[in-house]
């Protein structure tokens, strides 16, 4: 997900996101620790996400938003 995309969210929005891919990330996990992975580029991919997420979320309690 883009970053342009995510500041158009709700700090809510923004949670429930970071939940649901946090989620996913220890799924990926598993699959990864039992051999069962597809796409290993997932990972990286959603990593990079959990990060952006997590960014805007601290830039707008600086903010006070």
């Amino acid at each position: 997900m883009k970053t342009s995309e995510l500041k158009e969210l709700t700090a809510d929005e923004l949670r429930q996101r970071l939940e649901e891919s946090q989620q996913e990330l220890f799924n990926l996990r598993v699959q990864q620790a039992t051999g069962q992975m597809e796409k290993a580029s997932r990972l990286k991919t959603l990593r990079r996400d959990i990060a952006r997420v997590l960014t805007l979320l601290q830039q707008r309690q600086k903010a006070g938003r």
